[in-house]
């Protein structure tokens, strides 16, 4: 069973930086597009930012600029480097490991919240 456990989060204030972190428990790490998601109450889960088994990336228009994703695939590991936060981007933060079958699994969320 594929096992994500998310990392990193917290408190910051605006304008700060924050690395999440994503440990996934396979032997197939390196075949997975993985995905940074967020959700805030009463909204939908949104992507972020993801990253595919040939290292392409994609961003939301509302990170681009600011967010940085990258997979470190010798350690099974994706990361979420955060810069210059605004505390609209408070949400619980979801890791998720998806093939190109569409089966996926998820993490189970990290809090970020930006607030002065």
């Amino acid at each position: 069973q594929v096992r994500l456990v998310e990392s990193g989060g917290g408190l910051v204030q605006p304008g700060g930086s924050l690395r999440l972190s994503c440990a996934v428990s396979t032997s197939t790490f390196g075949i997975y597009t993985m995905g940074w998601y967020r959700q805030v109450p009463g909204k939908q889960r949104g992507l972020v930012a993801s990253i595919n088994s040939g290292g392409s990336r994609n961003y939301a228009d509302s990170v681009k600029g600011r967010f940085t994703i990258s997979r470190d695939n010798a350690k099974n590991t994706v990361y979420l480097q955060m810069i210059n936060l605004k505390p609209e981007d408070t949400a619980i933060y979801y890791c998720k490991a998806e093939t190109t079958w569409g089966q996926g699994h998820w993490g189970q969320g990290t809090q970020v919240t930006v607030s002065s």
